[in-house]
């Protein structure tokens, strides 16, 4: 077992499985114990830890529930063999464990025995091991604020010491390629350390890398007087006195270990011939020009490290961007000028939109008579995206196609941001060879806050590059394009028609000839241009995880993304595999480069700000979204509006119907509108994907957060639960009733039966909580609890799966609501979970209390279940006498409120109870009751479980043949029902039945 916090806070099992430790605040709870590990931890630091200044009312509930929950995943996984237990202290926690079993406790062992070695090769391999334990930087996933954010400060300074010193090591060893190596990786993240610096300069100069060192130490200086006022102090100025001390010209670059030697052996020479000593600079030696003059990079961006490509320079695969126009980050240019994220470079054009002398796109007025046929071929792509990435899959697509019929159009159809127009670029960029009659290009601004071309001045544009002087220029907009689809008649073209609008804005550009291919890029599907000219659509996807970090690599660089694999791959699905998404995270860390993949990826979790931090300049996420929804039909628009409360990424008709407040048919119609303009995806009938970043912007468009949008999508939930409760439980009552007042909302989706209500129930977890959250948080506490009840099916039948923090939060809301049944039945389920996962003392102290609310409460039946749940929890405990007690008046209790599914409850853990003290007649007779009540539609699982017990009873009776019998039938009806649990206890009571 191992625990870790030299990168993502994490549990290895002893198999060497990470366990899953859950959301932030509890690997944030782990992560304090741990720093101090067999030490009291008292629960006002521990409450600074996850809130800062500003703990929620139920702090130390929501502490509590998830101290119980590291308890529970240390006992599932064996802590207890390896001496760790979460220890209770008054009132404060200790976590009791061998500190061997933590990765920073080991590393600081490694560190301070190679801090002791003579031998640096000795010193190399120990820092080497030690820094082999860090994953990213120290404390990764936790919540943040100060205390956590100063510990791993201390740590990752801690790390850089290392390897400072292992460079060191190295270079005593001569191997000096080694230290650049190690240490121009971490000056690009720490730009600033002047020791780290210093340590590279010198690398650099020992390896004959001088004009590289000399870059480092003035663009380190240039740094230091632009953010901090500051000059090098003395580490770094004595760094760069020793490299200038140096021989004057930069020695070749070494091709051997011993060339590199005897580099750092000469330029020692030279400084100690020269008679000055290190800090005081020979005043005779000038400052040397370095070898190429620096300037101070681009906003957005982090100067590149010499020797290096910087962010977006790739060769050939340029910077993938999104869609042209503000808002967006795609530059149209001419010239291949690099820019920041954000920057946008101007095109400069002459009369009619053409690009002026001197571009390749320019036409030429020849004299008079005019004779069609420019002399060289139309060249007006702008310039190659950069960091463009992946999308193999539609880049073959594109190939299969563009070969395939004559005159074929394809459509790049996607959402905004998604990278339509760097896949179109890219692919006309990369088959130039292919279209020698030249390659024509307009930004349509389809979908723009400039207003969309018009189809005579985008034909004039390409008239003129075709050839067609102004003067010659037909007058109306028919006659440009007949003259248009005459002179593309019988050439070879690309045309590339970017960001349009609708089918009618594309089909008056497309060329004449068979021999051209035409690429659409837009965010609507364009199905008029599939009817009327065979359109082939090409949908362009949010990137797959492996391909939206090798697009953080192309702006960040590939060691970034190396050193934080786990937070980079966190952070792609943060952004929603959007490029333009992933760009504007990118353009973020390049100007913070002192927080790691991991912190920003802290920070784009909270669904509060991470709209705010994907924006830069005029260009954001936001802003693209915006000029979708600009655009959309008045019914989908405002659906689009009233999406905000939606706390999933599954969306149905039926729920959107109820976040609207109208019929299901309108709300069908509205989300085909809304998956047409790619603001939804279609799944499946009836039904949609809502990524988070477009569920946050619609949340966005409406601050108050549609108080009674929300209280409809509530109550919607809580009609479907009821229907899925009934058909997981048939023949079951429901647990709770309605709410007084709550609203009519669409009709529910049906279930087919307890297998669809249970994958429902699973599919729509994370949902329900998000759900859950938003009624605590509008104080719609009668909702919460409910939510949380209403799970009961699923709870009951994954027992151990972290169900404690949830129903805390529904005991609250319960509490909050003043409602003593709902306190009875959430403690007698928060009991019963709390038994099953092994800490009886918390089961006992709910359940306890739960039948007694329920009696205040007046409900009967709940006062049952509670007086069954506490005589299970005593049963385990061994205390057989209260237990028998509790039982039979939980029968009569149910008996009296006439609840049929809790009577044969009470029969069922009758009967086992009877059993276990020796009484089988009585225990068979029970079973026999409750069988007859567990008929069908009640649940199998139930009639499993009796019939089971009841050929255990008649075992114990000695009626082995009917027995069998019974045990035979539990086995088939647990198999007929997927029931593997119950398959697996009648098996075993057959095997035992047989050794009798």
């Amino acid at each position: 077992m191992e625990f870790r916090v030299l990168g993502t806070v994490s549990l290895v099992a002893a198999c060497g499985k990470p366990v899953q430790l859950g959301p932030a605040k509890r690997r944030s709870l782990l992560a304090v114990l741990l720093l101090r590990p067999n030490a009291a931890v008292g629960v006002d630091r521990l409450t600074r830890a996850l809130w800062d200044e500003d703990p929620p009312r139920h702090s130390r509930t929501v502490l509590q529930g998830h101290v119980s929950r590291l308890r529970a995943l240390f006992a599932e996984h064996g802590a207890p063999d390896h001496g760790v237990e979460l220890l209770t202290q008054g009132t404060a926690y200790a976590l009791r464990l061998p500190e061997s079993l933590v990765d920073a406790h080991r590393f600081g062992q490694l560190h301070r025995l190679a801090r002791e070695q003579r031998e640096p090769a000795r010193a190399v391999r120990l820092l080497r091991e030690a820094l082999a334990l860090w994953e990213g930087p120290a404390l990764g996933g936790t919540v943040g604020g100060p205390l956590l954010e100063a510990a791993a400060h201390g740590l990752d300074e801690l790390r850089l010491t290392a390897v400072e010193e292992l460079a060191g090591a190295h270079a005593l060893l001569g191997e000096h390629a080694a230290a650049v190596a190690l240490l121009r990786a971490e000056a690009v993240l720490h730009p600033l350390r002047e020791p780290l610096i210093a340590a590279l300069v010198l690398a650099l100069g020992r390896s004959g890398l001088r004009s590289d060192a000399l870059d480092w130490y003035h663009r380190t200086r240039r740094l230091l007087a632009d953010q901090l006022g500051v000059d090098p102090g003395a580490v770094l100025s004595d760094a760069y006195t020793a490299l200038l001390r140096a021989d004057a010209p930069a020695p070749p670059l070494p091709t051997t270990a011993a060339t590199a030697v005897g580099v750092s052996a000469a330029a020692g020479s030279a400084a100690r011939e020269a008679g000055t000593e290190p800090g005081r600079p020979n005043p005779e030696a000038a400052e040397p020009v370095p070898a190429r003059e620096q300037s101070p990079p681009r906003a957005g961006r982090t100067a590149p490290a010499p020797g290096e490509t910087g962010p977006g320079e790739t060769g050939d695969a340029g910077m993938e961007s999104a869609e042209t126009g503000p808002g967006e980050m795609e530059p149209v240019e001419t010239e291949p000028v690099e820019t920041g994220p954000g920057e946008t470079e101007p095109v400069e054009t002459g009369p009619g939109g053409t690009e002026s002398a001197g571009s390749e796109s320019a036409g030429s007025v020849p004299p008079a008579p005019f004779r069609p046929g420019p002399p060289e071929a139309p060249q007006l792509l702008p310039r190659r995206p950069r960091g463009f990435t992946g999308r193999t899959g539609e880049l073959a697509e594109l190939d299969r196609a563009a070969a395939g019929d004559t005159a074929p159009i394809l459509m790049l159809t996607g959402s905004a941001g998604v990278g339509k127009t760097a896949l179109a670029l890219h692919w006309a960029h990369r088959h130039r060879a292919d279209f020698p009659g030249g390659r024509l290009f307009a930004d349509l601004h389809g979908y723009s806050p400039l207003p969309a071309r018009d189809t005579a001045s985008v034909l004039r544009e390409f008239l003129l590059a075709l050839g067609v002087p102004t003067e010659r220029m037909p007058g109306s907009a028919p006659a440009l394009g007949a003259r248009y689809r005459e002179l593309t008649r019988g050439r070879r073209m690309l045309v590339v028609l970017d960001n349009a609008r609708d089918s009618a804005q594309v089909r008056p550009l497309l060329p004449g000839g068979d021999a051209c291919v035409t690429l659409v890029t837009s965010r609507s599907r364009l199905g008029e241009l599939v009817v009327s000219d065979a359109a082939r659509p090409v949908p362009v996807r949010e990137l797959p995880a492996a391909q939206s970090t090798e697009l953080l690599a192309a702006v960040l660089g590939p060691d970034a993304v190396a050193a934080e694999p786990e937070a980079a791959v966190r952070l792609a699905r943060l952004c929603d595999g959007l490029p333009l998404a992933l760009r504007l995270a990118a353009a973020r860390l390049a100007t913070r480069p002192h927080r790691g993949l991991a912190a920003f990826a802290g920070e784009l979790a909270d669904e509060h700000t991470r709209l705010d931090l994907l924006n830069v300049g005029s260009t954001g996420v936001a802003a693209a979204l915006g000029l979708t929804v600009q655009h959309l039909p008045e019914a989908a628009r405002r659906m689009f509006h009233r999406l905000g409360p939606h706390t999933a990424a599954a969306l149905d008709v039926p729920t959107a119907a109820a976040l609207a407040g109208c019929l299901p048919s309108q709300a069908a119609s509205a989300l085909d509108q809304l998956a047409a303009a790619q603001l939804v995806v279609e799944a499946g009938p009836r039904s949609y994907v809502l990524h988070d970043l477009v569920r946050l912007y619609a949340r966005s468009l409406s601050p108050g957060h549609d108080p009674e949008g929300l209280l409809r999508l509530l109550d919607h939930w809580l009609r479907t639960l009821l229907a899925a409760c009934a058909a997981a439980e048939p023949g079951s009552e429901p647990c709770c009733a309605l709410p007084a007042g709550a609203r009519r909302a669409a009709p529910v989706r049906p279930f087919a039966g307890r297998a669809d209500a249970l994958s429902w129930f699973a599919a729509e977890r994370d949902a329900l909580r998000g759900a859950v959250e938003s009624a605590v948080t509008a104080g719609l506490h009668d909702r919460a609890w409910r939510l949380v009840l209403l799970q009961w099916p699923l709870i009951v039948w994954q027992v151990r799966d972290g169900w404690v923090p949830l129903l805390e939060r529904a005991l609250a809301s319960a509490k909050a609501d003043g409602d003593p049944g709902a306190q009875s039945r959430t403690r007698a389920l928060l009991g019963w979970v709390l038994s099953e996962e092994g800490r009886p003392g918390e089961a006992l102290a709910h359940l306890e209390r739960a039948p007694g609310l329920a009696a205040e409460a007046g409900d009967a039946a709940g006062e049952a279940i509670a007086r069954i749940n506490l005589a299970v929890a005593l049963a385990r405990a061994g205390e057989r006498a209260r237990t028998g007690e509790l039982l039979a008046s939980a029968l009569d209790l149910a008996e009296r409120a006439g609840r049929a599914d809790t009577v044969t409850l009470a029969h069922q853990h009758l009967t086992q109870h009877l059993l276990s003290v020796g009484a089988p007649e009585a225990a068979a007779g029970h079973a026999v009751r409750g069988l007859a009540l567990a008929a069908p539609p009640a649940a199998a699982p139930r009639r499993v479980v009796l019939r089971t017990l009841y050929g255990e009873a008649l075992a114990a009776t000695g009626r082995r043949g009917e027995a069998a019998r019974q045990l035979d039938d539990a086995v088939r009806e647990a198999r007929a029902h997927a029931y593997q649990e119950g398959e697996s206890a009648a098996r075993a009571a057959l095997a035992a039945l047989a050794k009798r």
